[in-house]
């Protein structure tokens, strides 16, 4: 439920009215990205490095047998006349079985790459890449679309499973994989690392300190490299030591993404992110700023300081 504070019963053109009219001193600067809002060091932690080395494997280090698990049906667009239409391959396994060149209708060299499914349905499937084998053998790394190589979600697992760690977002997915509101910066253990989707292959399930459960999807490698990375959804030490003057009363806010009157510019960051636009402005009395977020939310600080808020 939405709550307004201070201005219940405000339009939002009049808010914007109110806003403008407050911009009227010796300094404006209309608007600012979020980078400005973000007080994060450029260090690299452990955090950082602890799944950079975890990739697709090249073909060149593919043996008989490395299994990739399908995750879109389409994935048979990719086959060409090795797959037919009514084939359904969603869900399933595919094994490799070799690589070899080939002459392209054009006279150029290709690579062909086998694959059979588990379970089986006696077909062979055919993947070309239109290179030559030796520049495929080249590349460090090799994917394959509509699939997630099993050896990448294994080496998370033996690193993952078991562990604790302190979740760093709210947004986890329950059982069934439905999106739920989670809670962040709390102590969370590891419960299983297994195959997630094309985009983040690797699904993460745990149990929170209150015994919730929950799954978050994730990419290995540094921060920066995905938006989803280790980095920015699990901490190996726990956050809360970081801020040792928030209290404890906006702290459980922080937790659950919450915020109120009076809370700083940082406790507001903590809670809901960084904002989609801030705008900032200058007069004699103080400094003003609306940090504005998506679903018609803001915040309105002045001289850092939250005093209104629509959440």
């Amino acid at each position: 439920m939405k709550s307004f504070t201070r201005l219940k019963l405000l339009p939002a053109i009049i808010l914007t009215v109110f806003l403008t009219a407050c911009f009227t001193g010796v300094e404006y600067t209309p608007r600012v990205s979020e980078r400005d809002v973000r007080r994060e060091n450029i260090i690299v932690t452990p955090e950082d490095t602890f799944l950079a080395h975890v990739a697709d494997e090249g073909l060149a280090d593919w043996k008989p047998g490395k299994r990739f698990r399908i995750t879109d049906d389409k994935i048979r667009l990719i086959f060409g006349a090795t797959a037919s239409p009514y084939d359904s391959l969603g869900g399933k396994t595919l094994v490799f079985t070799g690589a070899k060149e080939a002459p392209s209708i054009v006279g150029t060299s290709v690579t062909d790459i086998s694959f059979v499914t588990e379970p089986s349905n006696g077909r062979t499937y055919v993947y070309r890449i239109n290179r030559p084998m030796a520049r495929v053998m080249e590349q460090q790394t090799l994917s394959i679309p509509f699939t997630i190589q099993e050896s990448l979600v294994e080496e998370a697992r033996e690193l993952m499973d078991g562990q604790n760690y302190y979740v760093m977002t709210r947004t986890w997915r329950d059982d069934k994989d439905n999106s739920l509101n989670g809670r962040q910066f709390v102590p969370v253990t590891i419960d299983s690392v297994t195959p997630g989707n094309e985009v983040y292959p690797i699904k993460v399930s745990f149990t929170d300190d209150k015994g919730k459960s929950a799954r978050i999807f994730l990419h290995p490698g540094p921060r920066g490299y995905t938006p989803r990375s280790f980095a920015s959804l699990f901490s190996f030490s726990d956050p809360r030591l970081k801020y040792p003057s928030i209290s404890d009363e906006s702290w459980e806010r922080i937790i659950n993404g919450r915020v109120a009157l009076e809370m700083t510019r940082e406790e507001c960051r903590l809670a809901l992110g960084a904002p989609r636009e801030v705008d900032r402005g200058v007069d004699n009395a103080y400094i003003r700023e609306v940090w504005l977020y998506e679903n018609g939310i803001y915040l309105v600080f002045e001289d850092g300081i939250l005093k209104i808020y629509r959440h």
